[in-house]
């Protein structure tokens, strides 16, 4: 019989020593020494890298550090949310590239979100000639290359506008090859009480809502808030406007020689990559639409019509609500892709952090470290924040039982 099995007592003798796991046997210590290993391995590495790169840079007399960031830059940029002249800092120059990249991918995320619902509703619609339509258009889209679709709508589209003197007229507006130019807002004093009258408006119209889902949901009525706060939000400021004394005025674009002074002006990189953007993004938008909303049962949809509500409402407060947890983590994804698409605009000139920082600005200052690195960190940074705010809205949007 077994020494091991239990004596009268119930009690089990003593392991031998002899027979104890020995540390090259034993998987938790072994594991540990090998993550050690691994460790040292990669520090190695680094080391390495790092002071091979140290040395290269010594042997071939280039400086590391940001004070370049300090120098003149000596290149215009032809557009410009900040005040910018070639006299201008090289760090001016990364912040112009900067808010060039975050306003083509706003305005790309906001236009592609449009079109991707719009596309992705109308893919399930009833028409059958509608439903094509969209099919169509998503599978052409998403399966052409992005960079061609920026080359087709720069050179193939607003390449082959007229000159600035043969300009298309539209109400004060001008159409041309190098951009459109439009009537530039100035606003003068007591344009404040304006601005304060539309924060007012979208506080109230923030709290109308609130008020609005707990008033249906204790007694059931429907409160037209939507209504209520979009005329909240255009006659407030409106009546504000009148007040003060209507204290606006426009910048009008005139031709002088060979060009448009004056006005706000469009370039066609611009458009050019904001439509290759969202054109893209949409087709990939609506298949994660349509992929959500074929998820919601259809029983769902067959108990609203058994209602008798209307499909528009149905389609917003039921359908759309349950389909949002499903779109919403691929949605994300797409926003990311947006965004680091946008460094593409390279390709035909626009001044976006790529172009202007890591393009013009490393080619004169040879800072080929500092310069990529900080653009690398741009594009890490605004790939986490809009990570993390679809994250808050996701946990947002989710459905809680109560």
């Amino acid at each position: 019989m077994s020494s091991d099995l239990p004596n009268a007592k119930g009690s089990t003798p003593a392991t031998d020593p002899s027979q104890e796991v020995k540390f090259y046997n034993d998987p938790a210590k072994r594991a540990l020494v090998f993550q050690v290993l691994l460790v040292l391995v990669i520090g190695a590495f680094i080391w390495f890298i790092v002071s091979n790169t140290l040395s290269n840079l010594e042997q071939r007399g280039i400086t590391t550090g940001f004070s370049f960031l300090s120098q003149e830059a000596g290149f215009g940029i032809p557009l410009s949310l900040i005040e910018y002249s070639e006299a201008s800092s090289y760090g001016r120059t990364f912040l112009v590239g900067l808010m060039n990249t975050v306003l083509v991918s706003f305005l790309g995320i906001v236009a592609a979100t449009i079109l991707g619902f719009i596309l992705g509703i109308a893919r399930l619609s009833d028409n059958w000639l509608i439903a094509k339509l969209s099919a169509v258009y998503i599978e052409i889209f998403r399966n052409i290359p992005l960079l061609l679709q920026i080359f087709f709508w720069y050179f193939a589209v607003l390449r082959a506008l007229p000159s600035p003197r043969q300009s298309m007229e539209f109400f004060g507006t001008y159409l041309n090859i190098r951009g459109f130019y439009m009537p530039a807002p100035v606003t003068e004093a007591g344009f404040g009480l304006v601005w304060g009258a539309l924060a007012i408006a979208i506080i109230a119209s923030v709290l109308i809502k609130r008020w609005a889902h707990k008033r249906q949901d204790a007694t059931g009525q429907i409160f037209p808030a939507g209504w209520v706060s979009l005329g909240l939000i255009i006659g407030l400021p409106l009546i504000a406007f009148v007040i003060a004394g209507a204290p606006l005025t426009f910048d009008h674009p005139e031709l002088k020689g060979f060009n448009f002074q004056g006005g706000m002006t469009i370039i066609p990189e611009l458009a050019a990559l904001w439509l290759a953007l969202t054109i893209y993004t949409a087709a990939f938008i609506a298949e994660t639409v349509r992929g959500g909303i074929l998820s919601v049962p259809h029983g769902q949809i067959e108990a609203a019509s058994a209602l008798g509500l209307p499909k528009t409402r149905t389609l917003r407060l039921i359908v759309i609500p349950q389909a949002m947890r499903v779109i919403i983590p691929p949605l994300t994804s797409q926003y990311l892709n947006l965004t680091k698409n946008s460094s593409l605009a390279t390709a035909i000139g626009y001044p976006d952090l790529v172009s202007v920082f890591a393009g013009t600005t490393l080619n004169q200052t040879g800072q080929a470290i500092e310069v990529i690195s900080m653009t690398m960190a741009v594009y890490l940074s605004l790939s986490i924040l809009t990570s993390l705010f679809m994250n808050w809205y996701n946990k947002r949007m989710s459905l809680v039982e109560r």
